[in-house]
């Protein structure tokens, strides 16, 4: 059975989101993207932190884009992801099994991931190697 080791938030404010996560839980902070320490009200389009709980890598996104078409002020869980042994052959089952492809490009030094919706249309993703901080990186 594949765990899911990725979750993704899309916030308003990446960073005072991470660090109310950290205080709550007590996650790590992996990395920031975007976020200014000079002004930490302000939170620019793309911007995020990357968390782990140790097993999961938990993306608190303010995203540039509309993945999932709910318009750029949708708040909250935006995808999850798992690890895959072949991403080849279940990209094919997926499709197979109406799996929707999602048009996605890494940002430079982002994870690699293909993205699909599924019947639902929810967003996930699917990888051959696992995200910082979850388990079998």
């Amino acid at each position: 059975m594949l765990r899911i080791r990725h979750i993704a938030l899309a916030s308003d404010h990446p960073g005072k989101a991470a660090d109310f996560y950290k205080e709550a839980f007590g996650f790590q902070e992996l990395r920031r993207f975007g976020l200014d320490p000079a002004t930490p009200d302000v939170a620019k389009r793309p911007s995020g932190v990357f968390l782990s709980d140790g097993a999961i890598n938990i993306a608190i996104l303010k995203f540039n884009d509309d993945q999932l078409g709910k318009g750029m002020d949708f708040l909250g869980i935006h995808h999850f992801g798992v690890v895959v042994d072949d991403t080849e052959a279940w990209m094919k089952k997926l499709e197979a099994m109406g799996a929707v492809s999602v048009p996605y490009e890494a940002p430079k030094g982002g994870h690699a991931e293909i993205k699909y919706k599924g019947p639902d249309g929810v967003v996930f993703d699917i990888t051959g190697h696992a995200w910082e901080g979850s388990e079998g990186a």
